[in-house]
């Protein structure tokens, strides 16, 4: 998962970094709230966690323009030294999911952090997802599609379980890289949008299959899933936030 922080402080901010590292996420830092609200207007994140007060703009002001850009899918945290009741109820009322007041214990902080996570992005109770034609397998790295194997490298094979764990969702250009690459996106490219030619043409990710992956202008990438009016048993209608991996 790639997290987003804002912390005025830089110690607090350095902390919180090291916490999501060692959960095995991608954290990208801000000191500035202004800076973090420019970055969201052409990037994704999985989770964002907020100062109540910090220069530029303030964690309350990036907390409504989140959810009224992305709505509830993603998952916001206060991390703050001010935890007057006053303003724990503004940013609950306003859509925060949860207010943590310093200092923080890192055990702690990070059950918090994945039980965000869990709850924006349940997993499947399986290895194996199963959305339509394509068979996926994530502990032997395969897929099928209707039945037929298809041979991905690892790098496709990765970018396919991240589209197919998003239907519906836009994941920006950074984003991807940042999944799929392990690292963040610090160059001009043409890496991400070959790698999505090639993936569409391997898994034939098109109408007859009924799902369509689609460039965001400006922005990145989108896999949208075209139902099929003929399948009246709904067996294979997924939902955005339905389709998901497990680890």
């Amino acid at each position: 998962m790639r997290v987003a922080v804002l912390q005025t402080d830089t110690t607090y901010r350095n902390l919180i970094s090291e916490v999501v590292k060692r959960l095995g996420h991608t954290v990208v830092t801000f000191g500035d709230g202004l800076l973090l609200s420019k970055a969201l207007s052409r990037s994704t994140v999985d989770l964002l966690i907020l100062d109540w007060n910090s220069s530029g703009l303030c964690g309350l002001d990036l907390l409504k323009s989140v959810r009224s850009s992305f709505g509830e899918r993603v998952p916001v945290m206060f991390a703050t030294p001010d935890g007057a009741e006053h303003n724990v109820v503004c940013a609950l009322t306003a859509g925060a999911d949860d207010y943590v007041v310093y200092p923080i214990r890192p055990g702690e902080f990070g059950a918090r952090i994945e039980a965000l996570l869990r709850r924006a992005f349940p997993a499947t109770s399986s290895a194996c997802l199963e959305i339509g034609p394509y068979r996926f397998d994530s502990r032997q790295q395969t897929v099928t599609v209707r039945g037929r194997p298809v041979e991905l490298s690892g790098t496709q094979f990765r970018l396919a379980q991240l589209f197919f764990s998003n239907i519906g969702r836009v994941l920006s250009r950074d984003h991807i890289f940042a999944m799929v690459w392990g690292r963040e996106f610090r160059e001009t490219t043409r890496t991400i949008d070959s790698h999505v030619s090639r993936l569409r043409l391997a898994l034939e990710i098109e109408p007859v299959n009924h799902f369509r992956l689609q460039p965001v202008y400006k922005s990145g990438y989108r896999l949208l899933h075209l139902y099929d009016d003929s399948e009246n048993s709904g067996e294979d209608r997924v939902e955005p936030e339905q389709a998901r991996f497990a680890a």
